[in-house]
């Protein structure tokens, strides 16, 4: 499974709200992990406990070996659990999913990818409905989709009593046109706030503000 720019982009987004106390957790549901990288971006800026799950069955084992070869294993516990079957008794503050993304597009061959990629697996509705019930009192639910799901993904939550709290719009150049949302959500009403985030320039190399945030991951 390949480490996607929104995906990075996501996980740094989160970690750094969690880092400055702008988000205040002590643990964490990852619903949808893949191979764990945005779990293992997060107990990099924050001492969290955090729990991920993934129905895939190779990708939870991937997620198994990156888990356990990190520094921060201790933090990390992965499980092979379908969200819509989980129930661990705990209620966590801050819940986090890249869901499926192309739903009535066209489908891979291999059936994992479409449980990977489509709302197959888990509908809009399925993750809402799970959020709110593992979801903390004064939790956060963060979410990753493309732009062209955000107006529905909202409306749906905010029938589900989760709150737009703050949205990040993100497009690839200055020509191009919004393709991914950030939305974080709480439980209680708020005035959302709307920031924009391009990731490279007209001359093709990365932004200033795209650099400044992936500078403690990105290598090169």
């Amino acid at each position: 499974m390949k480490v996607c720019t929104d995906s990075c982009l996501f996980g740094v987004w989160i970690a750094d709200k969690l880092e400055q106390n702008k988000i205040n957790a002590a643990n964490l549901l990852d619903i949808g992990t893949g191979t764990g990288l945005l779990s293992l971006m997060i107990a990099q800026k924050k001492k969290i406990s955090i729990d991920a799950l993934e129905i895939d069955e190779n990708s939870f084992h991937q997620t198994e070996l990156n888990f356990n070869a990190s520094p921060w294993r201790q933090q990390l516990k992965v499980f092979h659990e379908d969200i819509k079957n989980w129930n661990n008794h705990i209620k966590y503050e801050l819940i986090i999913s890249n869901p499926p993304f192309y739903e009535n597009d066209l489908k891979a061959i291999q059936q994992n990818k479409n449980i990977a990629k489509h709302n197959d697996g888990l509908t809009f509705d399925d993750l809402i409905k799970s959020v709110k019930v593992n979801l903390a009192a004064n939790g956060k639910f963060a979410v990753l989709l493309p732009y062209r799901r955000v107006a529905f993904f909202k409306q749906l939550a905010s029938e589900g009593r989760l709150f737009l709290e703050e949205e990040l719009l993100v497009k690839q150049t200055p020509k191009h046109n919004w393709f991914r949302g950030i939305l974080l959500f709480g439980q209680s009403t708020a005035s959302p706030v709307v920031n924009e985030l391009t990731i490279k320039n007209a001359e093709g190399h990365y932004t200033k503000e795209f650099d400044e945030l992936l500078k403690d991951y990105y290598l090169d």
